[in-house]
């Protein structure tokens, strides 16, 4: 090929690559969330916290999560301002689990919840992740326990939003709402104005569902989101970052961008026994699957 022919060819390219489609302009900020550095609310592990908030702004996300127990520990023993200051990256949400199965002990409940979402508020998050709690899969009816677990959901999020902050449903395998009838019936029977829609995508996934679809038929009501991939394997749940499963993020990130409603969206990976790499590393995969659909970070 001649220079001429060469500048000809490179001109058609340029010319072709101008006419594909622009990528889609991405507005949400993303942050991600701690356990996989097994930061969780009982004795030792909350220590990993400062490993967590340390690579999570190091590469450039822009908020973080954790259990409020966790929070609460650092605070009483006068480490958590120091900590977030260093780091200077703000507290978004924080996650609590509620009993929706016994209305006997919801009075304490509530009050146990309302002081959890204290601790979030004082350090400046503005959401509490509501999850369901365990319970043995086999065997366990939900259409038993429906009005129960539907009724304590609706006082917990008044009691939640009484305070000023967001919260919304977490559905999670292993809990008493796992699948998508389970889903569906709770968030279609709820009192929304309280209650939102706050799902992890990957557990929607390992629990038989079409996570995408879940988010569409939602997503009106979607203010908050673990982001997470799922492909089954012997590592992190079955979990992995970001791109290399199965669920269909890109569909799940085009829907809630075209919603509008600028939601919470929080990357997550699960801790794992013996792991093929560090946090670090994963955060890092996710990074770039996430800069390679549109999305920035913090410099």
């Amino acid at each position: 090929m001649n220079r001429r022919e060469f500048l000809q060819s490179a001109g058609l390219a340029a010319t072709a690559a101008s006419l594909l489609p622009a990528a889609p302009a991405r507005k949400l900020n993303i942050g991600h969330t701690c356990i996989t550095w097994s930061t969780f609310p009982s004795k030792g592990d909350d220590t990993t916290l400062e490993a967590a908030v340390r690579d999570i702004a190091a590469e450039g996300f822009w908020s973080y999560e954790t259990f409020p127990e966790v929070l609460d520990n650092w605070d009483q023993r006068g480490l958590l301002r120091a900590l977030m200051d260093k780091h200077g990256i703000p507290l978004r949400s924080g996650y609590i689990t509620g009993n929706l199965l016994e209305p006997a002990k919801r009075q304490e409940e509530i009050v146990r919840i309302k002081r959890l979402a204290g601790v979030i508020k004082k350090y400046g998050g503005t959401y509490a992740v509501l999850a369901p709690n365990g319970v043995k899969r086999d065997g366990f009816d939900f259409k038993e326990h429906r009005a129960n677990v539907v009724s304590a959901l609706n006082d917990y999020s008044a009691a939640i939003t009484d305070m000023g902050l967001g919260t919304g449903l977490h559905q999670h395998t292993g809990t008493c709402i796992e699948t998508r009838d389970e889903v569906y019936y709770v968030m279609d029977s709820a009192n929304t104005k309280n209650l939102k829609f706050a799902p992890d995508v990957g557990q929607l996934q390992k629990g038989g569902a079409d996570a995408a679809k879940v988010v569409k038929d939602y997503v009106s009501i979607l203010n908050h989101m673990h982001l997470k991939d799922y492909k089954g394997w012997e590592h992190y749940g079955g979990y992995c970052p970001l791109g290399e499963g199965k669920v269909d993020l890109v569909a799940i990130l085009d829907a809630v961008e075209a919603a509008g409603k600028n939601p919470n969206i929080m990357v997550e990976l699960d801790s794992s026994r013996n792991p093929p790499m560090t946090p670090l590393k994963t955060v890092q995969i996710t990074k770039a699957f996430l800069l390679s659909q549109g999305y920035k970070f913090r410099s």
